[in-house]
């Protein structure tokens, strides 16, 4: 099957070439075991960080609304001392918190708290405040801020 080429043009034996034949489709899907079981394990632990993630939003979401309604208090003691003893008795067992007042309250406070700011002066208007008729301060609110974004939380509860 010898194809005749004299006298023909370049052009000519240019246009007698057939085309190379298209090579298949790649595919898409892992070809080895290998990969299937990394998209599984990855697929797994992208689900797990996603549930980690949704538990912790949904674990603290009771800081979320305390610290809001505390933004919306403002300088006002006796509500910063309310939204505290309700955000400890949302973090806390109630037997635990519910009864605590004066001096142990202010301990408790201390305890769940690592920078112990509770003590002295501090301490003292936030346990008054409640049963004075109006005290501004931007102090205690800062300090109920602080305690409700990093207070050490029970896990039992």
């Amino acid at each position: 099957m010898a194809v005749d080429v004299s006298g023909k043009s370049l052009v000519e034996l240019l246009d007698m070439l057939e085309p190379a034949p298209a090579p298949e489709p790649i595919a898409m899907t892992p070809q080895t075991w290998g990969w299937a079981i990394l998209a599984v394990v990855l697929a797994t632990a992208l689900t797990y960080c996603f549930y980690l993630v949704r538990r912790h939003w949904s674990e603290n979401a009771y800081r979320r609304s305390a610290l809001a309604e505390l933004d919306r208090a403002g300088t006002d003691v006796a509500r910063a001392a309310e939204i505290l003893r309700r955000t400890a008795l949302v973090a806390f067992p109630r037997a635990t918190v519910a009864s605590l007042h004066g001096q142990e309250w202010l301990n408790f406070l201390n305890q769940t708290y690592e920078k112990k700011e509770f003590k002295g002066a501090p301490g003292e208007v936030l346990l008054a405040a409640p049963y004075q008729e109006t005290v501004q301060n931007t102090d205690v609110p800062d300090l109920v801020r602080s305690w409700i974004k990093l207070h050490k939380r029970d896990q039992g509860a």
